[in-house]
């Protein structure tokens, strides 16, 4: 028999270096966003391509669209070789093309180590679910949110301060990092996911035993992809999961276009209406984005929660996110960092309310209507994946064939397009209805937040 204590001490165990592995993994994915667009611009310069925002947004889509194909594939390998082995094959894959990313000398290249760096996605959250029961499941996924947070907001900031080091320090001046200016904080990507599987090799266990391990002919990368599409295409009929899901999909539509066209206006020179802000500049927002999410998320959605309810909480988020968002290209050079800061925490507070805040009416609403709420939240991610992948490459396209207009169809165009999206998120929750849940009597209650 299993002793049942040390499975417990097991798990916690296991979960402690989770956290760490995840959030050394964001800290190297999050390094790479402040030097994004002018590593584009450096690029496309000496290639002469003068399409910059539509390859920001290629290079920002690729990721994602790599995760979204690719994770079902890394899932059903899992099922058969084990957790494990397929972490470990995803962080030797960041460690390689964090590093190919920097030393990237054309525009495809730069593509290339970008889409293989998304295919290369590990598998934490399974991994999560094979060591928790039913009740610490949601705990655990909390906390491996949290690593995602904190590992997000250090990244941008180193990502930021070390890029172009030959400009700043003359340690770096006649090397490598000269000639590239993005391989430091690319080299630092790579060297904190080397240190992720040093610690995942040593203290990691694998959750799959030997007999859970097997094929499953219904997890083929086809059937997964058919069962994605079929359970997405359910759920967008099924009433009020249907809104919420739309109410999300909007919102992260509109989000995901500020990603690629944020630094594209803050690099802008001020004669062109733009900040004029370094690498450096927009590693220290970014910062600021991430540090506020983690105290909206922490301290701030709980006593909201309580007093508004999510569903208002809902409303309210969007349409917080969406004048931060409209507001952030109307900024004067003189009060740029007044101004920028200001608008960034709006947004930043706005995005730490929504996200939990939909989560947990599409949880109340899977359990009041009756159904199986793996399939509401697998439907809900697969089509917030469609948006993360379609959000960068809008908002590319739209900086490229308007930023060079003239007001209102300028560099403004992109902004009012994510608050435009953000508005009809707001006004379509408008249409939910509080859950109704069943009581131990059979008789319905509206459910409490």
């Amino acid at each position: 028999m299993v002793n049942s204590d040390k499975v417990k001490d097991a798990s916690k165990g296991a979960l402690v270096v989770l956290f760490l592995v995840t959030m050394i993994d964001m800290i190297g994915f999050g390094i790479v966003i402040p030097f994004l667009t002018y590593l584009v611009e450096d690029l496309a310069g000496a290639e002469g391509v003068t399409e910059i925002g539509l390859w920001v947004g290629l290079l920002m889509t690729s990721y994602s669209a790599a995760q979204f194909l690719f994770s079902p594939f890394w899932g059903s390998l899992s099922d058969r070789i084990g957790r494990r082995p397929v972490l470990m094959v995803g962080l030797i894959g960041n460690t390689v093309f964090f590093a190919l990313f920097g030393l990237s000398n054309t525009l495809m290249m730069a593509l290339a180590a970008r889409f293989l760096a998304g295919v290369f996605n590990a598998v934490a959250r399974a991994y999560i679910g094979d060591v928790s029961n039913p009740h610490q499941l949601a705990t655990r996924m909390g906390i491996i949110g949290a690593a995602f947070g904190l590992g997000f907001t250090i990244g941008p900031f180193l990502g930021g301060e070390l890029s172009a080091p030959a400009l700043r320090w003359e340690t770096f001046q006649g090397t490598i990092f000269e000639t590239y200016p993005y391989l430091l904080p690319c080299i630092l990507a790579s060297a904190l996911s080397t240190i992720s599987l040093l610690i995942a090799i040593r203290n990691l266990p694998e959750s799959l035993t030997p007999e859970m391990r097997k094929a499953d002919t219904s997890r083929t990368w086809k059937k997964q992809m058919k069962n994605m599409y079929a359970n997405s295409k359910k759920m967008l009929g099924e009433g009020s999961i249907a809104l919420i899901i739309w109410v999300a999909m909007l919102f992260t539509f509109g989000f995901t276009i500020m990603h690629a066209i944020f630094i594209l206006f803050t690099g802008m020179p001020t004669a062109d209406g733009g900040l004029n802000f370094t690498e450096a500049d927009n590693g220290r927002i970014f910062a600021m984005i991430g540090v506020t999410g983690i105290i909206t998320q922490g301290f701030l959605i709980g006593p909201m929660t309580k007093r508004f309810g999510s569903r208002r909480l809902l409303t309210f988020a969007a349409l917080l996110t969406g004048i931060g968002l409209v507001l952030i290209p109307y900024s004067q050079s003189e009060y740029a960092w007044l101004h920028i800061l200001s608008v960034t925490c709006l947004l930043s507070i706005g995005s730490g309310l929504f996200q939990p805040s939909s989560s947990t009416l599409l949880a109340q609403f899977a359990k009041a209507e009756g159904y199986e709420l793996g399939v509401v939240m697998g439907a809900n991610e697969s089509l917030g994946a469609f948006a993360r992948i379609l959000g960068p490459i809008s908002g590319g396209v739209v900086w490229v064939l308007t930023s060079n207009g003239t007001y209102p169809w300028d560099y403004h165009t992109a902004f009012h397009l994510c608050g435009l999206l953000m508005l009809c998120s707001a006004l379509l929750s408008l249409r939910l209805s509080d859950p109704i849940m069943v009581d131990a009597n059979g008789e319905d209650f509206a459910q409490e937040e």
